[in-house]
């Protein structure tokens, strides 16, 4: 009996994974692409350094795995096992496996919206206003000043369309 059990468990695997893994819900952008990407694709990132200039600039980031809802809950349960707990807190669970620091080129017109930044210099009135425009510049002031609140503690949805960045959201995080 355990010889047939043997023998049937990596075929029972082999059919049952590969609808749960082609789903993506563990492994988001692992599709394969041959040749640049020609669309407009969002990364998810942590900003560690951003340059500007007259023509736009640079963004120095570590990309990260962004998930919410049931993806989080299944990403969770892969890599907190012994949690202790059903699914990540607040509805979101973020992958930071491999730590490293890619260069993005940033259009001078990028768009940037965020929801939660030192606006007056004053703790008590730092609130969240969710997607408020900001100008490219700003963002570049903002980031460089981390007195009441660390910019780089949040993460980034990035697009990029044509090998740069035109649009940067941050992510509110409770």
């Amino acid at each position: 009996m355990r010889n047939w059990f043997v023998a049937v468990l990596p075929l029972l695997l082999i059919v049952a994974l590969p609808p749960f893994a082609a789903s993506g819900s563990l492994m988001p952008g692992t599709q394969a692409v041959s040749g640049p990407v020609q669309g407009p694709h969002t990364v998810t990132v942590y900003v560690n350094r951003l340059e500007l200039g007259p023509r736009g600039g640079t963004l120095a980031a570590d990309p990260i795995l962004w998930y919410e809802g049931e993806e989080a809950a299944a990403a969770f349960a892969v890599h907190e096992p012994d949690a202790g707990i059903d699914g990540p807190p607040d509805g979101y669970y973020i992958v930071n496996d491999v730590k490293e620091t890619v260069e993005y080129p940033v259009a001078k017109n990028a768009e940037v919206l965020m929801q939660i930044y030192d606006r007056t210099g004053r703790i008590e009135d730092i609130q969240v206003k969710w997607n408020e425009p900001v100008s490219l510049e700003k963002f570049g002031r903002l980031f460089g000043d981390n007195d009441l609140i660390d910019l780089s503690r949040f993460p980034y949805h990035l697009t990029i369309e044509g090998g740069q960045v035109v649009r940067i959201v941050q992510q509110f995080i409770p």
